[in-house]
């Protein structure tokens, strides 16, 4: 039986995008090409035009070629911030969804779901977001499934979290095709410290802790949970005591001691850090996101809003535009 040929990927750069996930995607499948002595792995730098793209650590790449150039590939990942907008926004999309009905496998990488979303390619389908940019993704994205999973493979489509989860990807694909004594010893070369299960959630730091929130008891992730999905509709503290089964008094203790802060203000900064991803990332008013966190008008929200993150709103929007305006200096995707 003859050699298969290599797999081919395909990275679609958009402006800002974030480098740590290119350079995460590439450099294991360099290694393994170099351990196997031959290239199973081959890729080429995609975007919407021929101009270079700058990342967001400023950081030009020249394009191998353009998207509608693009044939041949087995993969196809987008790299972005949440922010990105097509070039063109009628022949691009329409050039992913023709590469998907050849039967290319297409996802996204950090905030390169969002134009995978844009191009109306989730809809239907389960997909993995980055923590910071949850909130804002399921404003624009109410009908797609928005999930706390690092990696999600469905089908055809394989959306990553960030850089660190992208190289799990990696490590996945050369153990697919190389075996995993090839998969391991290439994340002994980079000395990459785990390899994560298929259905392994993100990481999130929990405030003012030093630590994440997979590390915390049971009845401490438990009640953060209750507090993620009653944003819009904030609930008592004392009812989430009792919902985990502890005394009122007990519940505070063990959440303060956990977490470094008060169940009331971390649930209070919790719906404020919501806020805060609608108004980096989305066009909401902000009558609409104090709404979307439990706020009756945008007044108090602003306020609030103001103490704990130091600028209002409405400066935060607009320094955050100028300086994408500006070009990518701001590192808009999370890496």
């Amino acid at each position: 039986m003859g050699q298969l040929a290599p797999l081919s990927l395909g990275f679609l750069m958009f402006p800002g995008f974030p480098m740590a996930c290119l350079t995460s995607a590439i450099e294991p499948l360099r290694a393994a090409n170099e351990i196997a002595g031959r290239r199973e792995f081959v890729w080429k730098l995609v975007s919407e035009t021929r101009m270079p793209v700058r990342s967001s650590a400023e950081i030009g790449f020249e394009p191998d070629l353009t998207l509608q150039e693009a044939e041949g590939l087995d993969h196809l990942y987008l790299i972005s911030p949440p922010t990105a907008a097509f070039a063109d926004p009628r022949r691009s999309p329409a050039r992913l969804r023709w590469l998907d009905r050849t039967g290319v496998i297409l996802g996204g990488f950090s905030g390169g779901i969002f134009p995978l979303a844009r191009a109306g390619l989730m809809d239907g389908r389960p997909c993995s977001v980055h923590w910071c940019y949850e909130a804002a993704f399921k404003a624009d994205f109410p009908n797609v499934d928005a999930r706390e999973a690092a990696i999600l493979r469905e089908g055809r489509r394989i959306t990553v979290s960030g850089a660190g989860a992208v190289f799990d990807l990696m490590l996945r694909l050369i153990e697919d095709r190389l075996g995993r004594d090839c998969m391991t010893e290439v994340a002994c070369w980079f000395q990459h410290p785990f390899v994560r299960d298929a259905d392994a959630s993100q990481k999130v730091p929990v405030a003012r802790a030093g630590g994440t929130t997979d590390a915390l008891p049971f009845v401490i992730r438990e009640a953060i949970r209750l507090f993620e999905t009653h944003v819009e509709d904030p609930l008592r503290i004392p009812d989430v005591a009792n919902a985990v089964g502890l005394s009122g008094r007990h519940f505070e203790r063990l959440f303060k001691r956990e977490t470094g802060q008060s169940p009331l203000r971390y649930y209070h900064q919790l719906r404020l850090t919501k806020a805060r991803q609608r108004v980096l990332y989305s066009n909401d008013s902000l009558r609409e996101i104090a709404a979307s966190v439990g706020y009756m008008t945008s007044s108090p929200m602003v306020r609030h809003y103001t103490e704990i993150f130091g600028v209002s709103p409405r400066d935060e929007r607009r320094l955050t535009l100028s300086l994408r305006r500006a070009g990518p200096a701001r590192v808009e995707a999370a890496e």
